[in-house]
């Protein structure tokens, strides 16, 4: 299985494969049909505390951010019930709001899918 990573305001494309938003809020703006989105897995999205926590201060707390939501995600039902979605899919584009990609939850949820 190939991943990739998209904005939810960048155009689906075909080669996305299947689409799974994984944000814990639907994003601004962006309608349902417009996105396109196979899968709304906002369970296995960093908890809404954690996220406040992390958006309080997102330049200093990045890398503790990063942590707390590697715990939040070991072990949880969420993400094996993820897993289990996009088992044996070709390809799965993981969908996303956030501007800054490579300093968000995304990273570290690739990981544990990997």
């Amino acid at each position: 299985m190939s991943t990739g990573v998209k904005r939810a305001y960048e155009k689906a494309a075909k080669d996305d494969g299947y689409r799974v938003l994984v944000d814990r809020l639907w994003p601004r703006g962006v309608s349902k049909a417009k996105a396109k989105i196979d899968l709304w897995a906002k369970d296995p999205a960093p908890s809404a505390r954690l996220r406040a926590w992390f958006h309080a201060d997102p330049d200093e707390r990045f890398k503790e951010f990063s942590k707390k939501y590697a715990a939040e995600l070991k072990g949880s039902a969420a993400l094996k019930d993820l897993k289990k979605e996009i088992k044996g899919r070709a390809r799965v584009t993981l969908v996303t709001a956030v501007k800054d990609v490579e300093h968000s939850h995304v990273p570290t949820l690739m990981k544990f899918l990997k």
